[in-house]
């Protein structure tokens, strides 16, 4: 009955959140604006899944953008096109080389010198708004702040007969998509490419500029192999005081956008979101493939959220280790663990084809002890457990300390102590369950960890009937408390923080001193065990209180 009821219960939330999304990725396709902070304040018991979702909503608007852009719409079939060949100011329109969501690119010759260029203008001609237009015109304008051999440079930005236009190099070559069409590049031409793209970036960042939409697409080659980086469209002032692209947009292509761009949760993105991008361009390079791609761009977006790239090397036996580790520091989901500026990837990578060791294979002890210790991407999570830590912490040791005073009193019946921790964890657990769920829909993550601790608690319960079984002592085997509650915070070290390891090396440690000490084992225990979780909980309820205090605020 009590399944049952939980079963539905986890259907009524999951089917809440569902409807809160859809609402929220409906009002962005209807162009209204939508604050993600706002909405967790509003839900509170869904900030978690909305924070991770949240790349969903801004990938649903961009779908509906694109489609609605690209639709046969009578709207659209009304916008003049313009009858090539012809004349455009100082400048002969001859062919169409290229379009995207935004914007058209012209083949063209200009009158003044004959010089053959590309005339890039807005696809909607007459018909772009406002917002297009600043956003086209900021696009020519991050472009024509950076003079670099990397980067097309912009010769004119002017407007004709209405049409805002800005004329660049023309580059007689493909991009780096129409070449990917063909297979993955061998590991050296990659590096070079990316030797160039990274310095160009790198470049941009000094400037000022973020390029926050890197892609095979917008990387021109031309007939000598020299990358360009082309499309600011999505550019952004590197102090974050100016946005060059329209509220609510979104912030790159599925496949490249770092886990910072998916979601409001993981930071402000800056020259590291750059940088991922940079490394999932390397490793499409690579292996042939980007480094997450689903069925769908919802899909796209959740596995860049959860999951981890495979090794370049699995897809591709060609590819050198250090190369792999390059592209692999880039895709790390902390920003703190990836390249902390392009110019260190430019220089790893120039390492690389000097026949260098690269930074990214040496591991410096102190990098690698930091590593070791960090939160994963997984440990947004935390934030809900710390007060339920916290009344665990106390229900542990009542429980410790009332197993020592039966102990203190002669109770040899195993009944007693079975009841007492078999029966109060149990119960404890269905209420740490249900408080748990009053926050929102467990993640996939929560019930792995959840179904640890409940083996954890089996093993507890078959302690006493073990000593009853081979005659032993009583309470000769509660070494093994803390040896089970080690081995759960040792699993959760690895999925959520890195900082329980010291948990579990300290539970290891008791377990040991508990076995020469058997007189005193429960209450070391009680206290140890306690104190692992309390001050844990204590940590994430303070963190969690302060971003409720901040966003109130």
């Amino acid at each position: 009955m009590t399944q049952k009821y939980q079963e539905n219960q986890d259907d009524e939330a999951e089917m809440r959140l569902a409807v809160l999304v859809t609402e929220l990725a409906d009002q962005a396709n209807q162009g209204k604006q939508v604050s993600l902070e706002e909405a967790c304040l509003q839900n509170p018991e869904f900030e978690t899944d909305l924070r991770e979702l949240w790349g969903t909503i801004i990938v649903t608007e961009a779908a509906a953008k694109e489609q609605s852009q690209f639709s046969s719409s009578t709207r659209d079939l009304a916008i003049p096109q313009l009858e090539l060949p012809c004349d455009f100011g100082d400048y002969r329109l001859e062919e169409e080389i290229g379009r995207g969501g935004m914007g058209i690119v012209y083949r063209a010759s200009r009158f003044s010198d004959g010089e053959l260029v590309a005339i890039k203008m807005i696809l909607k001609g007459d018909f772009a708004s406002d917002t297009d237009r600043q956003r086209f015109e900021a696009e020519a304008d991050a472009a024509s702040r950076l003079n670099h051999p990397n980067i097309i440079p912009i010769y004119e930005i002017g407007e004709h007969q209405g049409r805002s236009f800005f004329c660049m190099k023309l580059i007689t070559g493909q991009s780096l998509s129409e070449r990917l069409s063909r297979g993955p590049l061998p590991p050296q031409r990659a590096a070079k490419i990316m030797n160039e793209i990274s310095d160009a970036i790198s470049f941009a960042h000094q400037n000022g500029i973020l390029h926050r939409d890197l892609k095979p697409s917008n990387i021109m080659l031309d007939d000598d192999w020299t990358a360009y980086v082309a499309d600011f469209g999505l550019a952004k002032e590197a102090n974050g005081r100016t946005s060059l692209t329209r509220s609510g947009a979104i912030l790159g292509t599925p496949s490249y956008m770092s886990p910072d761009q998916a979601t409001g949760h993981r930071g402000e993105v800056g020259i590291t979101s750059d940088v991922y991008s940079l490394g999932a361009v390397l490793y499409h390079l690579l292996t042939g493939h980007p480094p997450f791609m689903g069925s769908t761009p919802v899909e796209t977006v959740l596995m860049v959220l959860e999951q981890d790239p495979v090794a370049p090397r699995v897809l591709n036996r060609r590819v050198d280790r250090r190369l792999e580790n390059i592209a692999m520091q880039c895709l790390q989901k902390p920003q703190d663990l990836r390249y902390s500026s392009a110019t260190d990837l430019r220089n790893d990578l120039r390492a690389f084809l000097n026949n260098e060791s690269v930074a990214a294979s040496e591991g410096k002890f102190g990098q690698i002890i930091g590593n070791v210790f960090r939160e994963t991407h997984h440990a947004v999570i935390l934030d809900n457990w710390g007060l339920i830590w916290i009344w665990h912490s106390m229900v542990l040791f009542v429980a410790c300390m009332g197993t020592y005073a039966l102990q203190l009193y002669g109770v040899d019946s195993p009944w007693a102590y079975g009841v007492m921790w078999t029966f109060g964890l149990g119960a404890w657990a269905v209420v740490f369950w249900f408080v748990r769920r009053r926050m929102g829909p467990v993640t996939f993550v929560e019930r792995q960890i959840a179904h640890v601790w409940a083996g954890a608690m089996c093993c507890v319960a078959f302690i006493f009937p073990l000593e009853v079984q081979f005659d032993l002592e009583r309470l000769s085997m509660a070494p093994l408390l803390a040896v089970f509650a080690g081995m759960v915070f040792l699993i959760k070290a690895g999925i959520l923080s890195g900082s329980f390891y010291i948990q579990a090396i300290t539970l290891f440690v008791t377990a040991i001193i508990m076995a020469v000490f058997s007189s005193i084992a429960m209450p070391l225990f009680a206290f140890v065990s306690a104190g692992c979780f309390f001050f844990s909980g204590l940590k994430y309820y303070r963190r969690r209180k302060k971003q409720l205090d901040s966003r109130m605020g």
